[in-house]
């Protein structure tokens, strides 16, 4: 077998210690929420691309409208950073756990307000201006929620299967996003005009409900363990923030460039393609909808099923042949969404999410985690997380729609997404090989990776 990812040994701190009780109600604490928040962000996604433009920008014409919605969609992953600047200061000046109930209540607080909002026909421009500070607000518990999950597995965790563990609550995206494209593939069988004034509300509001389950699962969920042993005896500390960007910029940075290619697809797959092939391709939305949902369905296999084999690969040299695979795969697989056929486009939704997308999402976490230590583990892995989301998750249906009206076709967004893939590859190459035992001990090196 080979050698783990350098630095996964200081990941789970007393991890050893921990009862295996502790480590399910850790993982399921952080599968649960991320449910919950990826069903609440898409929902917006899958809204945008279906009715926002019709709701809260009527007098615009049909492509400005769209283009107006993904900018609306946009704001949400652009406040992401915020939210991981603010959730990891805190992640790692006072814990995980606490933050991880209040980004769950942001998030659910604004997602069914979104479902309340009166449309522009009943208070005008103010509807989209509410519009935009709820995506705000979602933005930034999703930017705090993130990052602070993965590291409650992760950090649960024997240094051997920190991928395994970091890839459970991955699993919660995808589920998010095949409950919310499911309730939508329902609702948009309904009569148009129904779906128009009603319908579409409905997710937002319903998710009240998986809030309070939430909130359930996780009150007795203890503390990271691989915190609590950084912070014991600790005196007054630096700024995570500052300390972050002082001592580790360069992970930083790599762990950003690593993650754009991933983000991007899942979002020219799962917002602007839903809007691109009903309008352009001619398929109906409920077909396009479930070929989504047959990549989700396929990605709650495929990931920690990835996770797995990148534990025993090594996870930098797995995170580096997925990378590899995307920047190889992404025109084939765009070339057959864009041949027209019904078969073609759900195959390729199918692998293009299930298992390009899986091959990155699946070990991300403990390739993330193991570049920062304990101290700015919730930072650093948060903001560079949510840094790239915006530059590629957020900018994605903005510049898919604008490449396709001025090249007529996918091309081009799929040389763009390879380009991103081959700077993955690149980051991933350049990433530490240091193991670092305590977090603040200096980095020594090992064989492996």
């Amino acid at each position: 077998m080979n050698e783990p990812l350098p630095m996964l040994g200081n990941l789970a701190g007393a991890a050893p210690q921990t009862m295996p009780g502790a480590r399910g109600k850790a993982i399921l604490s952080a599968t649960a929420g991320s449910i919950i928040e990826g069903f609440d962000f898409i929902a917006y996604g899958t809204a945008a691309a279906l009715v926002f433009n019709r709701q809260f920008f009527p007098n615009l014409d049909p492509a400005s409208a769209t283009l107006a919605s993904f900018g609306a969609f946009a704001t949400g992953l652009f406040a992401r950073p915020l939210g991981a600047i603010l959730f990891g200061h805190f992640g790692d000046r006072l814990g995980r756990r606490a933050m991880l109930m209040v980004s769950l209540f942001l998030m659910g607080g604004s997602t069914v307000a979104i479902g309340l909002i009166p449309n522009y026909a009943s208070i005008g421009v103010w509807s989209a201006v509410l519009l935009v500070a709820l995506r705000i607000l979602q933005g930034v518990a999703l930017g705090g929620e993130m990052g602070g999950a993965v590291l409650m597995a992760v950090e649960h965790a024997p240094a051997s299967r920190a991928a395994l563990f970091g890839s459970l609550p991955q699993i919660g995206p995808p589920l998010g996003l095949l409950l919310s494209t499911g309730a939508f593939n329902l609702l948009t069988r309904l009569p148009e005009g129904a779906f128009q004034s009603w319908g579409w509300r409905v997710p937002f509001i319903a998710s009240v409900v998986l809030v309070g389950l939430g909130a359930f699962v996780r009150r007795s969920v203890g503390e990271s363990p691989a915190f609590e042993r950084a912070v014991a005896g600790h005196g007054p500390r630096d700024v995570p923030l500052l300390q972050l960007l002082a001592r580790h910029k360069r992970s930083l940075l790599l762990a950003i460039g690593a993650k754009l290619p991933e983000v991007t697809l899942y979002y020219v797959l799962t917002v602007f393609m839903i809007a691109y092939a009903s309008t352009h391709l001619g398929f109906g939305r409920a077909d396009v909808l479930s070929a989504v949902m047959m990549g989700a369905a396929l990605q709650i296999v495929t990931l920690p099923l990835f996770g797995w084999l990148a534990d025993r690969v090594g996870v930098r040299r797995f995170y580096l042949a997925g990378a590899l695979a995307m920047a190889v795969c992404a025109v084939p697989l765009l070339r057959w969404i864009d041949s027209g056929s019904l078969v073609a486009l759900k195959c390729a939704m199918a692998l293009a999410l299930g298992i390009n997308y899986s091959l990155l999402f699946g070990p991300q976490s403990a390739l993330f985690a193991a570049q920062f230590p304990v101290d700015v583990r919730c930072s650093g892995i948060s903001i560079g997380i949510q840094f790239a989301a915006a530059i590629g998750g957020g900018l994605a249906p903005i510049v898919a729609t604008s490449l396709t009206a001025r090249y007529h076709g996918l091309q081009a967004i799929a040389l763009y997404i390879a380009v991103l893939a081959l700077v993955a590859a690149l980051c991933t190459r350049l990433m530490s090989g240091a193991v670092r035992t305590h977090a603040n001990q200096a980095p020594t090196r090992t064989q492996g990776e």
